[in-house]
């Protein structure tokens, strides 16, 4: 067995509105050179491209996958939304959330999207792979079931895990979500439920700006099985790996899932134009290392990893690259061109040592037991 790469050419032709940033353009706002969201094509096929570049493409599974169907979406979103998500598609486009504009034919490429999430985690489920990566685009973690936001129109892992419990391929699913934005979506979807365990590392209050809070810990069933881990600006990569050691990886141990899916975004990064974390490729790396050995001491290996945010053209794909290495376990490498640098600009003793004593304050705090819901 080895390790799958989902992708598929029609993702990348995603059209967004007329940003600058995340500002609709107009009045003050000038329209950018590029145009746009910073949600573009160009982050994902050049990590792509990087695959075939170094040669590590060649030890993957490189494969499509079929559109999630309708049923597969209805898992998760009402019908009312999925109609008014594909009438405006069919007629040219709109934005039917906030800052989740779309063009022609969007409804079929998110369904792609969801798709390639599906094929992935099924092949896992069905020990065809070891682990593997659906490279999804629009991504998907802030799509709540009737309202999409921030780049997200459906919310591919939900869809995925739903489809893979429909054939009766796995029970107690683990969601680790290290894009540096809250998990909203996500964490909306199984708020109230006991069978799936959310954990959102992100830098606090970035986006959205009221969610994602440390005392939010599920309701009902859920309750204790819904992770915040706010991070403030800067953590670094100690911080990352702080959080990863001290509360991430026993709460996977505790909820003994039958598949962990992470929701990887690269935004996180150092040079990533939506947040201020300074996590770098190395980061990534060691995360997905840790992530592995705990998903083969608890559910034989099972791994996927589902594209997220990350809008660094010229550095998410060293951060991906490193990401499939070690899904791979792969000899192959793309050295970071900023390792140096990156290195210089982690937060110096004191402040690391403040980072650390915040984050062993918060895995405390969730050892409490948490409020009934």
């Amino acid at each position: 067995m080895a390790t799958g790469f989902f992708w598929s050419e029609d993702t990348f032709w995603h059209g967004g509105g007329n940003y600058a940033l995340t500002l609709p353009v107009g009045g003050l706002v000038q329209p950018m050179v590029a145009g746009g969201l910073p949600e573009g094509p160009e982050t994902k096929r050049r990590f792509r491209n990087l695959l075939d570049i170094t040669g590590l493409a060649e030890e993957l599974v490189m494969s499509g996958a079929e559109r999630a169907s309708y049923e597969d979406l209805a898992r998760v979103h009402p019908t009312t939304y999925l109609d008014e998500f594909k009438s405006a598609s069919d007629q040219g486009g709109g934005e039917l959330g906030l800052r989740t504009p779309f063009g022609p034919g969007a409804f079929e490429i998110a369904a792609r999207s969801a798709g390639l999430a599906k094929s992935a985690v099924a092949a896992v489920a069905k020990g065809e792979l070891n682990n593997a990566y659906a490279l999804c685009r629009p991504p998907g973690h802030h799509c709540l079931p009737d309202w999409p936001n921030g780049f997200c129109l459906l919310n591919n892992i939900a869809i995925a895990t739903e489809a893979a419990r429909a054939e009766g391929l796995v029970d107690r699913v683990a969601i680790l979500d290290w894009d540096v934005h809250h998990g909203n979506g996500t964490e909306a979807v199984y708020y109230g439920r006991g069978d799936t365990l959310t954990i959102s590392v992100h830098q606090e209050h970035n986006y959205p700006l009221d969610t994602g809070d440390l005392s939010d810990r599920g309701q009902g069933a859920g309750v204790g099985a819904n992770i915040n881990i706010p991070l403030p600006p800067g953590v670094g990569h100690a911080g990352y790996l702080q959080v990863m050691e001290q509360i991430v990886l026993p709460a996977l141990h505790g909820f003994k899932p039958d598949m962990i899916i992470v929701a990887c975004g690269f935004d996180a990064s150092a040079f990533d134009p939506l947040s201020r974390m300074m996590a770098t490729a190395e980061t990534f790396a060691v995360m997905t290392r840790q992530v592995m050995a705990a998903a083969q001491e608890l559910c034989d290996g099972r791994l996927v990893c589902v594209h997220e945010g990350g809008y660094s053209e010229a550095y998410v794909p060293f951060c991906g690259h490193a990401v499939m290495s070690a899904l791979a376990a792969s000899d192959i490498t793309a050295p970071d061109p900023m390792e140096a640098t990156l290195k210089r600009r982690q937060p110096n003793a004191k402040t690391e040592a403040f980072f650390a004593e915040l984050i062993a304050e918060m895995a405390q705090e969730l050892k409490n037991p948490p409020p009934a819901g």
